[in-house]
């Protein structure tokens, strides 16, 4: 198993994690579904490359990077750093991890 499965699995919990840690705190059914649906895709990247597809590597990319550019966004506009800071931070490594796979897959 390589590091690319393992940062888009935790990614994918923590995205789960936060979604029904907003919906606690705030009653925000938004973070709940974008939550939820987000780490599933997440956990289904990570289960694809498991089993050998490439899909689940572009998967992983693209719902990572859409992450970190809202995460980003939301951190520009509130200016606090829990969740938003966390979750870009994690995100870009998250990110990080998963451009190193596909440069040296190539």
């Amino acid at each position: 198993m390589n590091l690319s499965i393992i940062a888009a699995f935790a990614y994918g919990i923590l995205a789960i994690a936060g979604g029904i840690i907003g919906y606690i705190q705030a009653r925000s059914k938004v973070s709940l579904v974008s939550g939820s649906i987000s780490g599933l895709l997440l956990i289904i990247a990570a289960y694809l490359q498991l089993q050998g597809q490439a899909q689940g590597l572009i998967l992983a990319v693209f719902v990572t990077a859409v992450l970190v550019v809202v995460f980003a966004f939301r951190l520009a506009k509130t200016r606090k750093f829990m969740p938003a800071g966390l979750m870009t931070i994690l995100g870009m490594l998250a990110l990080a991890v998963m451009l190193n796979e596909i440069v040296t897959i190539k």
